[in-house]
C-alpha cells in the first residue's frame, strides 16, 4: 500500500512539524497546566494536521474547503496561544520566535492551499 496522498502536501508536512515542535515544548510547562494550557495549545496545534488530513481524505471540494476552514481557525487559536504562553513566562522568547515562524509557515501554506478551492 502507498504512502497516504495527503503525506505528499507540504502544508500538512509544515503543519505537522508545528504539530510535533508544540507537544515538545510544552513538555516543559507546568504540570498543573497538563488540563489546561498544556492540552488546550497542543489540542489546536494538533487540529491543524488533522484537519486537512480528514478534509483531503473526504475527496470533495467543498468538504476540503469546509476542513481548510476549521484548520485555519486552529492555526489562529495556535498563535494566540503560543503568545499568551510567553506573556506569562510558559516560553522563552527564543522558543516563541521558533514556534511563530513554523506557524506563520503553516499559514502562509494553508491559505494558499485553501484559496486554490476558492
Amino acid at each position: 500500500m502507498g504512502e497516504a496522498g495527503y503525506k505528499r502536501l507540504f502544508v500538512w508536512q509544515k503543519s505537522n512539524e508545528l504539530a510535533k515542535a508544540v507537544y515538545l515544548e510544552t513538555r516543559g510547562f507546568p504540570k498543573e497546566e497538563v488540563y489546561g494550557i498544556t492540552s488546550q495549545i497542543r489540542r489546536a496545534a494538533l487540529s491543524i494536521p488533522t484537519n486537512i488530513v480528514e478534509g483531503y481524505s473526504r475527496k470533495a471540494d467543498k468538504q476540503l474547503k469546509h476542513f481548510l476552514l476549521i484548520a485555519l481557525s486552529s492555526l489562529a487559536e495556535t498563535e494566540y496561544l503560543l503568545d499568551f504562553s510567553q506573556e506569562i513566562g510558559y516560553l522563552t522568547s527564543e522558543s516563541h520566535a521558533i514556534l511563530q515562524g513554523i506557524r506563520q509557515a503553516v499559514g502562509n501554506l494553508l491559505w494558499k492551499f485553501y484559496v486554490s478551492y476558492r
